[in-house]
């Protein structure tokens, strides 16, 4: 069984060459480069010719012209931010040398900086596993969203051990920009969908989830920084889409 590594980017010059050193298992990898003015096509070319470069405003419909670009029985789907480690990297042939078509979960370890923070993600700023290796034509991401599209595929999804190393944030200042990021695209799928709702009751909910049931406390200042971005994020996407409608 072979495997296609997928590689979605937008001007990921500084991370994209570490990532693409990390998938020397992969037998093809394909780039999709979406509106890079960097040098990521230039790095990417060091590695494969399989270059994809174009314009998307819905992170669903570039991730799939990067799945119909794979021509392998197995794609695994990584962003430039994140690593593939030689223990995952044999796990992976390992499953997919004696699995039937399925999916497969891989935990994901997020970064920020150097520190490995553990607990307190909620999807909104980070996942602690993904949906990330998949059989060929098993999956497809629906088209709606900005950001955190969903997919489509009725299969099996087993699951990984080794994660994948993810170097979300470089500090908390990066951390900040991901959060004011997250809440436009966000703010601009509620306007597209006609869907705009505030949300300001859900934050003590979320903040609980994050501090409490997913352990953030653990994490110390940031663990509490998480836990209140957690909190406002619906509340911030919500003021930035009236804003705009208002406009």
């Amino acid at each position: 069984m072979k495997i296609s590594a997928v590689i979605v980017a937008h001007n990921e010059e500084k991370n994209l060459e570490d990532c693409l050193k990390s998938l020397g298992f992969a037998d093809e990898i394909v780039v999709v480069l979406d509106k890079c003015s960097d040098a990521s096509e230039i790095i990417a070319r060091k590695f494969t010719n399989k270059i994809i470069a174009g314009s998307w405003n819905i992170e669903g419909s570039r991730r799939n012209v990067a799945l119909s670009a794979a021509t392998n029985e197995w794609i695994l789907e990584i962003d430039a931010d994140e690593r593939i480690s030689q223990e995952l990297a044999d796990e992976i042939k390992q499953a997919i040398a004696i699995a039937e078509p399925c999916g497969f979960y891989i935990p994901i370890a997020n970064y920020i900086g150097k520190r490995w923070v553990k607990y307190g993600w909620l999807r909104t700023l980070g996942v602690l596993r993904r949906q990330t290796l998949t059989y060929r034509g098993l999956k497809k991401y629906h088209e709606d969203k900005e950001i955190h599209p969903t997919f489509a595929g009725d299969f099996t999804i087993k699951s990984l051990q080794n994660p994948i190393i993810h170097l979300v944030d470089e500090d908390i200042s990066d951390l900040i920009a991901r959060f004011n990021r997250y809440t436009t695209w966000k703010a601009n799928d509620m306007i597209a969908k006609n869907k705009i709702k505030g949300g300001y009751c859900s934050f003590k909910l979320r903040f609980f989830k994050s501090f409490v049931m997913k352990k953030g406390y653990k994490e110390g200042g940031i663990g509490l920084l998480i836990a209140v971005l957690a909190g406002l994020y619906p509340i911030i996407s919500y003021l930035k889409a009236k804003e705009n409608e208002n406009r």
